[in-house]
């Protein structure tokens, strides 16, 4: 296998890391960097790839290492392109510690029992309806296998060094984007690997800033909006005249979203207009099991968000949350133009999949797409004017009026992730930039350059890279 120009040759050394990188590398999802170092093997993340089917194709095969012989798993945080190949490392043999923070092992557990669930549910109507290719068709992994995984579940606090080896100590440090999210500050003999995981907004609803790293030899960085800056739009706005037009046309305003803290935001938006009296109050479903779970971690951890609790609790109560999948039904039956949020944000599962294949071959119908939609997802088609979208093996006209908030996304943008980057003080021996589409990855790459000067690699997949330490 080809070793990227890092390696430093005839210099001899006991102190080798060999970098693995297992996963979003030339893509946004799948985030998985496994090194190898002379004490002990770590793998920082474990995500399931999404979107394209040639990259979801990844997730079943077996990872080209030995996963008995990882001793550990960081963390970042609990989204499923960074956690949802955990249960399959665990039946690929590992067996040790899975580490985070521990509102990041809260909403983890969550959706990992979510994923599970709704893979089992897939499989079953997949053999029930035939439109599976495989017989028969298998969960990706089952409820029990992620209970199994959970309990190598071990939480750390942020912001306090954790010995691992001899040599070998990492810390979380806070970063936005989701509750319970950091970036990784990993030291290896002496030299820092920092990995960046998601990084945050400057200024979000309902979260801090994100703190910044001030030291790093060997910087793996996201580059999801690397080669844009978001807009700024007038959200409330966007939103007041989709409800307007919703009630004049007594149609539905399906919004898909993910559960963890782009719900909650969407949530937060919508009681503020209410309390303000700019919308009227009319019925807004919350169709996401996951979701109604995810709002009692931010009860559970008030110290990492900036929602008061009595206000988190008033805001729930102005809302129906939908548990049950019959209840899915009788709300696509009620007559009355409603608002329902469902997951999931980039349309590629969950209950919004139902609510659509009802709804969106009608003219009445408005689809509010919020965030970044990946390459190869139903959003991404939506977003991109597609005629027509395969629902649960069928192919359903879209009719539907579909809308875009890009500004609420939880991914800093070009100008934040720069602003993230600018605080190191050192000159890092190698940038690598991962977690992104190949556009906004190589215009990254451009600009990290010309902005520092650093040295910039953007690794391929599968792709090993060895560092002297």
């Amino acid at each position: 296998m080809k070793l990227a120009n890092c390696v430093i040759k005839n210099i001899p050394s006991m102190n080798k890391v060999r970098i693995h990188f297992l996963g979003a590398a030339g893509t946004v999802t799948g985030s998985k960097n496994y090194l190898e170092t002379p004490e002990i093997n770590i793998m920082v993340d474990c995500g399931m790839f999404q979107g394209l089917k040639e990259l979801r194709e990844f997730n079943w095969q077996p990872l080209p290492i030995d996963c008995s012989k990882i001793d550990v798993v960081l963390l970042t945080h609990g989204h499923l392109d960074h956690t949802g190949y955990l249960p399959r490392l665990v039946k690929e043999g590992f067996v040790g510690k899975i580490i985070g923070t521990a509102p990041t092992l809260a909403i983890t557990s969550i959706i990992l029992r979510d994923s599970a669930k709704i893979h089992e549910e897939e499989a079953k109507r997949a053999n029930e309806e035939g439109f599976s290719k495989h017989h028969p068709a298998l969960p990706f992994y089952t409820v029990e296998e992620a209970e199994s995984t959970m309990k190598l579940f071990h939480s750390e606090e942020k912001d306090v060094w954790i010995t691992l080896s001899e040599h070998i100590k990492f810390k979380f440090r806070y970063n936005g984007h989701i509750l319970g999210a950091t970036f990784i500050e990993l030291e290896i003999f002496e030299k820092m690997f920092v990995f960046s995981g998601d990084i945050g907004r400057i200024d979000d609803l309902l979260l801090g800033a994100p703190e910044r790293p001030k030291w790093a030899d060997y910087l793996f960085m996201e580059s999801t909006y690397g080669n844009k800056l978001h807009p700024q739009e007038p959200v409330e706005e966007i939103l007041i005249h989709l409800i307007k037009k919703m009630l004049a046309e007594k149609g539905n305003l399906i919004i898909p979203s993910f559960a963890v803290e782009r719900l909650q935001s969407l949530m937060y938006l919508l009681w503020d207009l209410y309390k303000k009296n700019r919308i009227p109050n009319i019925p807004i479903f919350i169709d996401s099991p996951m979701g109604n779970n995810v709002l009692s971690v931010f009860e559970n951890f008030p110290k990492w968000h900036k929602l008061p609790l009595k206000e988190c609790r008033a805001m729930c109560n102005h809302f129906k949350i939908i548990t049950s999948f019959s209840d899915t039904w009788k709300t696509i039956d009620d007559p009355r133009s409603k608002i329902v949020i469902a997951g999931s944000g980039m349309v590629s599962g969950g209950r919004v999949l139902t609510y659509l294949k009802q709804l969106i071959d009608i003219p009445a119908t408005n689809v509010l797409l919020v965030g970044y939609q990946a390459e190869g997802t139903r959003g991404r088609q939506l977003l991109e004017g597609a005629h027509e979208i395969k629902l649960f093996g069928k192919f359903i006209p879209v009719k539907a009026h579909i809308a875009h908030l890009e500004s609420l996304s939880a991914h800093a943008d070009q100008h934040e992730l720069i602003h993230w980057a600018e605080n190191i003080k050192s000159i890092p021996e190698t940038i690598f930039l991962v977690h992104g589409e190949p556009t906004a990855l190589d215009a990254f790459r451009v600009k990290l350059a010309d902005v520092f000067g650093w040295h910039v690699s953007i690794p391929k997949l599968n792709e090993i890279v060895e560092v002297l330490v």
